[in-house]
């Protein structure tokens, strides 16, 4: 029969084009990506937590930063190769210098005392001929009237993302940009997390928030949600001078102002954007400046999946900038000087894929999908050695990859809070307090954790500061005498028996009350979950077993925690601290008794207040680099270390891998808008995905034959059954 004939030449014609199929697909058996992608200029990274906000007067988080700082501009920036780290201009002509006024408003000079300075104003220029990215919110209609301003319901129909929208346009970026958003911090929907802090500085701030708070519940509840047209409500101490010039006045002096200037709380919100998200039924399809920002930057959010995949392409209407020229001594040896005075971006598009595991993540990198890669604890040993004298290097199967890896410290601090208000670990124990908080300090063996917990990424704190922010010293002059002696080069912990004999000192000999005979028992709240937190756990009841402590562990949700902290419920806690701004005075906030989080509902979770410390901080807050500011941060630290408000945890320290073809990229742990100076050698990449993911074709070219072995004999009885029955031949 002719059809039997033909089916076994089709399954042999089956079988050489299965090969050759699986011969020719290469790399694309396993690559990620679309294959219209191959080839192409972008940067492919991943991301583990989905961004909550992009709106830049809510957004306060580093996985949300990613994603705004390559958006929105402030008028300032941070160069991107100085250390430590330097104001630059942005979109502004020059870095703003604070003219000082008394009282009465009359100029006082540069040098004046800030007991003298009522106000500080800067006056902040922008260059002109800056454009916005191509957006809906500024397209027109041939008489002019905005084209997508007055949408209703029905007009929203067929849309589901901004790139429904056919028209859009652009416009020149101004001054009065930035005045808006500033006032944005005050709106009484959006709940800024900065408007405590900045309604202590920037003039008429509390009162237009007040104003705004009073006019919105004056509105009829159906309307509370409309838009709020905020050029209608003046700010005092922010003021348009001309279509490019702006000035802000802040009260007394506070030269850390020019850092918040680099923030993305500071960038252009153009108010048409403003109004075209904030239209009815924009919200319930995400059409939110919480999901679609609108800037002035490198590049525009045009894919947005949080739960799988972002994509920042290049802004067509970019103001354009040039790579540094200048930088660390180091940086030329490392060829980050060899693009200097190139047109930036280099890249055309990012793409980040949302990866919730670390092994897929990890695996994906060694194959070249991803261009770089953090170290999880789970690859650490595959990817870094230690040697002998502590040096960390790459190991040998990645160095054969070309792969490179990148170390610096975090501007962070993490830390265990006492509750100052705990009538046992608190202030009011005075000295067997205080000698307890010292006691339990010493026990817990930080160096220990970072060996065991951080894979030795970390340095243990001899306070609040950080390396690479002014105020820290290294070596001998900047230990913890409380905590650390010097010794043959290096600080080393004080002995289990010193914190012994401290605790007997504070009326707990043996872990005991000499009082009332019962046990010491400290609690300590955190939050739950997590890989290795019955470990850590673990570990921490060991550390307080060696001086005979009790350890009782709280574990909540972090909303829980959060409120307890609020409350002051808690004894002992978790928490840690990263910069918003290279100065001490961002850390060492954190424990001055005015921004306590019981009575003030500030940063101050440990309620810590002292006299002199508050005193001390009032003063080095207004002050300029240099002695006399060390001078005085020196003393703040004494005092911090004497009274142990904390124990002093670690500074982490950040281990990066790139592969060899992802080129000018500098740990950067302050500027954020850093995209735009990378660049990626497209070829070179191309190739090493080839040979790292060449097709193995033996196997399952064997699998397929083994299969057709096994097939075959039972094909021939079939065919011979039914060529029996039509009375052939086999």
């Amino acid at each position: 029969m002719a059809g039997f004939g033909y089916t076994s030449a089709m399954l042999k014609i089956r079988i050489v084009l299965l090969a050759l199929s699986l011969a020719a697909c290469g790399s694309a058996w396993n690559d990620p990506y679309p294959a219209a992608d191959r080839g192409g200029n972008i940067l492919y990274t991943a991301f583990t937590e989905r961004p909550k906000h992009l709106d830049p007067v809510q957004s306060y988080s580093e996985d949300e930063i990613t994603f705004t700082a390559q958006v929105y501009e402030p008028p300032l920036q941070y160069h991107y190769l100085k250390r430590p780290y330097t104001p630059m201009p942005a979109t502004a002509q020059e870095v703003p210098q604070p003219q000082f006024l008394d009282a009465r408003g009359r100029a006082l000079p540069a040098t004046a005392d800030a007991a003298q300075v009522a106000y500080s104003d800067y006056v902040i220029r922008i260059r002109p001929g800056i454009r916005y990215q191509p957006h809906p919110a500024f397209a027109r209609k041939p008489d002019g009237a905005h084209a997508y301003h007055a949408l209703t319901r029905d007009d929203l129909a067929g849309i589901r993302a901004l790139r429904d929208f056919p028209l859009r346009d652009s416009r020149e970026l101004t001054a009065e940009d930035y005045v808006y958003e500033i006032k944005r911090l005050a709106h009484p929907r959006l709940h800024s997390p900065i408007l405590g802090l900045m309604g202590e500085y920037i003039v008429g701030l509390n009162e237009l928030a007040a104003t705004l708070q009073k006019h919105h519940k004056a509105l009829p509840p159906e309307r509370r949600d409309d838009w709020l047209d905020l050029r209608e409500f003046p700010l005092a101490g922010v003021a348009v001078i001309d279509r490019h010039t702006y000035r802000i006045r802040i009260k007394g002096k506070y030269p850390q102002f020019v850092y918040w200037l680099a923030m993305p709380f500071f960038a252009a919100m153009p108010w048409e954007a403003d109004r075209f998200h904030s239209q009815p039924g924009m919200a319930e399809k995400n059409l939110t400046l919480d999901w679609y920002p609108v800037g002035t930057g490198p590049y525009m959010l045009t894919e947005n999946n949080p739960n799988a995949r972002m994509v920042l392409e290049r802004n067509p209407n970019f103001r354009g900038e040039t790579y540094p020229c200048e930088g660390e001594a180091e940086d030329r040896a490392a060829g980050l000087l060899d693009d200097c005075g190139k047109a930036l971006p280099f890249i055309d598009k990012v793409v980040f894929t949302r990866e919730k595991e670390q092994i897929p993540y990890w695996n994906k990198f060694l194959q070249g999908y991803y261009d770089a890669s953090g170290i999880s604890s789970d690859s650490f040993d595959q990817a870094v050695q230690m040697g002998g004298g502590g040096e960390v290097t790459l190991t040998d199967d990645m160095r054969r990859q070309g792969i490179r890896l990148s170390t610096s410290v975090a501007t962070s601090s993490f830390y265990m809070g006492f509750n100052m208000l705990d009538p046992v670990v608190g202030g009011a124990g005075g000295e067997r307090a205080r000698k307890l908080r010292q006691a339990l300090s010493i026990a817990i063996d930080q160096e220990e954790f970072i060996s065991i917990f951080q894979n030795g990424r970390g340095i243990p704190a001899q306070g609040p500061i950080p390396p690479g922010i002014f105020g820290y010293r290294e070596g001998e002059a900047g230990i913890n005498r409380a905590m650390y002696a010097w010794a043959e080069g290096r600080p080393q912990r004080r002995s289990v028996e010193e914190a012994r004999r401290l605790l007997a000192e504070a009326g707990y000999p043996d872990g005991r009350d000499a009082r009332s005979g019962e046990p010491l028992v400290i609690n300590l709240d955190t939050t739950g979950g997590g890989v290795g937190s019955k470990s850590r756990i673990d570990w921490l009841n060991k550390q307080f077993q060696k001086i005979d402590v009790q350890l009782v562990v709280r574990s909540t949700d972090y909303n829980r925690f959060q409120e307890k902290v609020r409350k002051g419920a808690v004894q002992l806690f978790f928490l840690g601290w990263n910069a918003d701004y290279p100065d001490p005075e961002n850390f060492m906030f954190l424990l001055y008794g005015p921004q306590g989080k019981v009575r003030h509902q500030g940063e101050n979770a440990a309620n810590y207040a002292n006299a002199e410390y508050d005193r001390l901080f009032e003063q080095m807050r207004t002050m300029t680099n240099g002695p006399e500011r060390q001078a005085v941060i020196d003393r703040m630290l004494e005092v911090l270390r004497h009274d142990a408000p904390w124990v002093w945890g670690f500074h982490p320290k950040d281990y990066t891998l790139r592969h060899a073809w992802l080129l000018n990229r500098k740990p950067n742990k302050v500027g954020h808008n850093t995209l735009k100076y990378q660049r990626v050698d497209v070829a070179l990449r191309e190739r090493l995905r080839a040979e790292w993911n060449r097709p193995v074709l033996w196997q399952p070219l064997l699998a397929l034959l083994a299969l057709v072995a096994l097939a075959l004999p039972a094909w021939r009885a079939h065919r011979r059954r039914e060529l029996a029955l039509a009375g052939g031949t086999a």
